[in-house]
């Protein structure tokens, strides 16, 4: 029923030398005349003694023992603090990932297999508490190299409004060198679709949780076929099978199968497998609490727990017997859950007396992989890519960028529930102050504020989000060198301009005129002019606090807070602000554009005065119009001075913005 895939598998001269059984008999190396089909620049991955140490940070974190003491009744040593404590990830993990063949890393949640693919893929190489040496083809980790590994995260990061095609021609256009023609980039993703089974869905967008999609199976293969568009070499994912039905897991590791036919080299880790999938793998890598307890090919797992003394009790599915031996679980007489340390110190020792210096003598004498000449000389020439200016480079990027912005930026912006919003807004202050009086300045000074609330409230809390959802891809597509942060940010600022500012005209168009503001076209024009500006201030400011913050909840609370001190010192609620709050209002981007939006409709002031008969110093005091005449309509800050600060605002929130954007680490 099972496939051996051992006995087809086309694999490299190069293949690294398999660990030997627990009978001392050695895997037979591949045919010393047999060749890599399709590979290009075969990768042979070598890791030995790979450990990973973190400190636990938090204040003096006590140790286990002294905890244990205390609550035996230890008194007070279990006080004893050791700052420096830390914690163990991965401990001596040694192996090899040949070219033409899966390897497979199994174990069970918190094992290590995330930390230990992190640093075979060469993220954690500026860590300093990763110990070892990773050598791709028996050197360290270089930008070559990195141009040669693909890595699948365990959670699919993609953009739910595109469809699998938009998504994957995008990746293509931003990811292939610059000197391949946006014909053959289209080409590669086409290749890509075919290659994984996607043209059946090439035209579904991938859809989440809340917008139905693709299925898990199918949103899993196109992040494959994100790597795949680089032809990578070596093939790295993280839990690819989590989430997926048993067919659906086959399927998946089937056309993993199909790719280290073509001599990729490929790593993967799972949870719990299938009998079937299993029996796909070529060699095994099993972790438990970090150490490991077994290296070697697949066929030769079960023997050799069986000649160390363990062995299942009944038929089952052999990953289902070495994530039990993993977890410290066995149903041999004289083992239980209470003696489950036992298990584990058992098998740990048993592969360091019997296995590991095996599998680190393979390790140390597998051959390095060398591409023949002909191969190394089928690649384009690096120095077409330097005749390409940053520059060229940069603006190709950027409208990459934009145009994928766009297409998916516009389901937010366009969303029917904000459309409603902003529709139900106009009509609601429009039949409020429904054809209001010029002469009623209260009232009239009432709906300008109430638009200054609205816009500067609305758009700011909307883009606080922007960049904390879109985090995990930016992180993602940062570390693959997809682009730079200018032409992501400069797309990212840009595509927002032709969507944010319809929605204000809109609402503008419905309430100027209900509400009977000023019956002039240069008014109206200039009261959307500065409602558009305004606007986009206020998206600056959310922004900023996004990008700050990281957090969508943190910042939409900061946002909110910052808005209502804005809106309470914005100079209609309250004119005489005591000193040392006062300063609030100049920051206020509410305080500038209510004084603009006065001045496009009464001026100076000085015709609205002269009409109320407001001039006098008795009248002044007696009526409330005259003193709103007085205190928002008179004697205000020029207007030149009010568009200068914000356009300083415009600018200066967005480049805090970005230099906020500089300090996350990929």
């Amino acid at each position: 029923m099972f496939r051996n895939r051992e006995n087809t598998m086309l694999v490299s001269s190069e293949a690294a030398e398999a660990p030997p059984n627990n009978n001392g008999s050695e895997n037979q190396n591949p045919s010393q005349n047999q060749t890599i089909p399709h590979c290009s620049f075969p990768i042979m991955l070598k890791f030995v003694d790979v450990s990973y140490r973190v400190k636990l940070h938090g204040g003096g974190a006590k140790s286990r023992n002294n905890s244990i003491m205390g609550m035996l009744g230890g008194g007070a040593s279990a006080d004893v603090e050791n700052p420096a404590a830390e914690r163990t990830i991965l401990n001596g993990i040694t192996g090899t990932a040949a070219p033409g063949r899966l390897l497979t890393v199994l174990g069970p949640s918190g094992s290590g297999k995330s930390t230990l693919l992190n640093a075979l893929a060469g993220r954690l190489h500026h860590s300093h508490g990763l110990a070892g040496a990773v050598l791709f083809n028996g050197r360290k980790f270089t930008k070559q190299i990195g141009k040669k590994t693909g890595f699948v995260a365990q959670d699919d990061v993609l953009y739910p409004h595109l469809t699998v095609r938009e998504t994957l021609v995008f990746c293509s256009l931003l990811r292939l060198p610059a000197y391949v023609d946006r014909e053959q980039k289209i080409a590669a993703a086409e290749a890509a679709i075919a290659e994984l089974g996607l043209a059946p869905c090439a035209d579904t967008i991938i859809g989440n949780s809340f917008v139905r999609g693709v299925s898990g199976g199918e949103r899993k293969r196109v992040s494959i076929a994100h790597e795949m568009l680089v032809d990578p070499s070596l093939l790295i994912l993280d839990e690819p099978t989590s989430g997926l039905d048993a067919t659906a897991a086959y399927r998946l590791v089937a056309a993993l199968g199909g790719l280290t036919a073509r001599g990729k080299t490929v790593v993967m880790s799972v949870h719990q497998p299938s009998s079937r999938v299993y029996q796909m793998f070529d060699d095994l890598l099993v972790l438990s609490e970090g150490r490991c307890i077994y290296s070697g090919a697949r066929a030769d797992a079960a023997p050799y727990f069986d000649s160390v003394g363990f062995s299942p009790a009944f038929p089952m599915n052999p990953a289902d017997f070495l994530l039990d031996l993993a977890n410290g679980v066995c149903q041999l007489d004289g083992f239980n859950e209470r003696e489950r340390p036992n298990v584990r110190q058992t098998l740990v020792a048993s592969y360091n007396n019997v296995l590991a210096p095996k599998v680190k003598r393979a390790c140390m004498e597998a051959p390095v992989v060398v591409a023949s000449s002909r191969e190394r000389n089928a690649n384009p020439p690096t120095k077409e890519y330097s005749c390409t200016s940053h520059l060229e480079t940069w603006a190709n990027h950027f409208c990459v960028l934009l145009q994928r912005n766009l297409k998916e930026r516009k389901h937010e912006a366009f969303n029917s529930l904000r459309v409603f919003q902003v529709i139900a807004a106009a009509l609601l202050g429009g039949f409020m102050w429904w054809h209001s009086d010029y002469r009623d300045v209260q009232d009239r000074l009432g709906l300008l504020f109430f638009v200054s609330i609205f816009w500067g409230v609305f758009p700011s809390f909307n883009a606080v989000f922007a960049f904390p959802q879109e985090r995990a891809i930016f992180m993602k597509e940062k570390a693959a060198g997809m682009y730079t942060l200018s032409s992501y940010f400069m797309a990212r600022i840009t595509g927002d301009l032709p969507m944010e500012l319809i929605l204000p005209t809109l609402f503008l168009s419905i309430l100027y005129w209900m509400a009977g503001l000023k019956p002039e076209l240069t008014s109206f024009v200039l009261t959307l002019l500065v409602l558009l500006g305004y606007v986009l201030v206020s998206i600056g400011l959310g922004l900023a606090l996004g990008a700050f913050i990281m957090d969508a909840k943190q910042a939409s609370t900061m946002v909110t807070v910052i808005m209502l001190a804005f809106v309470l010192t914005g100079g209609y609620y309250v004119h005489k602000v005591p000193l040392f709050v006062s300063w609030i209002k100049y920051t206020s981007t509410t305080f500038y554009t209510y004084r603009l939006l006065i001045n496009v409709q009464y001026g100076d002031g000085e015709s609205i005065s002269s009409m109320l008969g407001c001039s006098s110093t008795r009248r002044l005091h007696e009526t409330s119009t005259c003193r709103f005449v007085h205190e928002d309509i008179t004697g205000q800050i020029h207007p030149a001075s009010s568009v200068g600060i914000m356009v300083i605002m415009f600018v200066g929130y967005r480049l805090l913005a970005y230099l906020a954007l500089r300090r996350i680490k990929a």
